[in-house]
């Protein structure tokens, strides 16, 4: 099989150095490369500097088969890509006729003088193929040379993404046919990184598919990716290590779709016809908040109380005193009675409570991080215990709290737990 070209996306400004402006375009053409099978190697970043400007374009074309830059096509004398280009490419800057009418038209429809300096946005290199921009007055100029293809577009969003998909996506995919790079998410709770990892070790040693670990808020997670002539055919490639993976990680693994715990929730519970409430102490009302970010909560959230106080957890969930003596209210017997008692209260199908320390301060002799899950179903109680040490990081621990706590009532309804 034909090598498919590498790609490499290099972003021009200091404003995204500076963190002025955030960086959508690496995105959106990274998208547009995965699509056409084009492997993407390396996204830089460079403010606007020619000499440092033109060392990244000569490392890149030493790098890289295409190389796509956006920003610095404007008309003031620090937007420098085009020229940069032209001198990385030993190429004469030469008047493109056309795009100069364009700006000329523009000002006249807008009933205003041109200013010489936007004439700078006329010049292309030497040989290149200029495409016009319907969004704004800096075109899309693509310069081909023996071993690179170059791709110049401008910085705003809004003007990049149509050029891109109507007119550099089109040219690539017809000087590379498109062979699409699909990929699948398998997102796991309750197993460690390492240990998903020394688990799939053969796994990710593949190499189409293939296989990657890494983690994020306390969820483990393996992509699969793989290359074919068609998205159809690389799902086929796909599907046999996907089933190996709910085979060996099952017990781990809540959707393998791109969605949220919440999302995935609230899904499971309209399917099961049921509905929850929520007691919560360390997470303060976030899981409830989660839930009702989803659109249809209504359906199957009966209640949320925040009961931050012993107090509370005695008045509103008739939670014992004689456990919170004896146990304290960080415990799996607190926990339990609290689900048991929102459960109660609300009428709801499953109870779910949360209560550990958040910090910075330690609680009773518990230390920041530690929390319990309290469930409740009218068959039974039981609860199950977390620990998350980020001692100087109060609403990470709530974060991660609050998936635990959405991730057993989930596990629950998918009869994992």
């Amino acid at each position: 099989m034909k090598k498919r070209p590498s790609a490499q996306i290099l972003c021009v400004g200091t404003e995204l150095l500076l963190g002025n402006v955030l960086d959508t375009n690496s995105h959106t053409l990274s998208i547009g490369l995965a699509k056409l099978g084009i492997n993407l190697y390396y996204r830089k970043t460079v403010g606007d500097n020619r000499g440092r400007l033109v060392s990244s374009i000569k490392q890149a074309l030493g790098e890289s088969d295409i190389l796509i830059l956006s920003g610095g096509m404007g008309s003031t004398v620090d937007d420098l890509t085009v020229e940069c280009v032209a001198e990385s490419l030993n190429k004469k800057l030469v008047l493109h006729e056309e795009t100069l009418e364009k700006i000329k038209g523009y000002y006249a429809k807008k009933g205003t003088v041109m200013s010489q300096n936007n004439v700078k946005q006329a010049f292309v290199p030497e040989g290149a193929q200029v495409f016009q921009n319907r969004q704004g007055m800096a075109p899309c100029i693509i310069v081909e040379t023996k071993t690179n293809t170059v791709i110049i577009l401008p910085g705003p969003p809004r003007e990049l993404e149509p050029l891109f998909f109507e007119c550099v996506y089109p040219y690539l995919a017809e000087k590379y046919p498109p062979r699409p790079i699909v990929s699948k998410m398998i997102r796991m709770w309750g197993i460690a990184e390492s240990k998903m990892d020394e688990m799939a070790q053969d796994l990710t040693s593949l190499e189409n598919p293939t296989v990657a670990p890494y983690a994020k808020n306390g969820e483990a997670f393996l992509r699969i990716s793989a290359s074919a002539d068609s998205e159809e055919k690389a799902l086929e490639l796909i599907k046999p290590v996907e089933d190996t993976i709910y085979s060996r990680f099952g017990d781990f693994i809540w959707t393998g779709e791109n969605e949220s715990f919440e999302g995935a929730l609230v899904k499971a519970l309209k399917k099961e016809n049921k509905t929850i409430s929520f007691a919560e102490s360390l997470t303060g009302g976030l899981c409830a908040k989660r839930i009702t970010d989803i659109s249809g909560a209504s359906e199957i959230m009966k209640m949320s109380v925040v009961t931050y106080s012993n107090e509370a957890k005695e008045k509103l969930l008739d939670v014992k005193k004689d456990t919170l003596d004896k146990f304290t209210c960080v415990s799996f017997e607190c926990a339990e009675e609290m689900a048991e008692g929102i459960r109660r209260l609300s009428g709801a199908d499953i109870g779910i409570s949360t209560t550990g320390v958040a910090g910075p301060d330690t609680c009773d002799g518990n230390p920041v991080g530690l929390m319990y899950v309290g469930i409740s179903t009218p068959e039974k109680n039981w609860s199950k215990k977390y620990f998350f040490p980020y001692e100087n990081d109060r609403e990470h621990v709530r974060l991660l709290s609050s998936s635990a706590a959405l991730s057993e009532a989930l596990f629950h309804l998918l009869k994992k737990s």
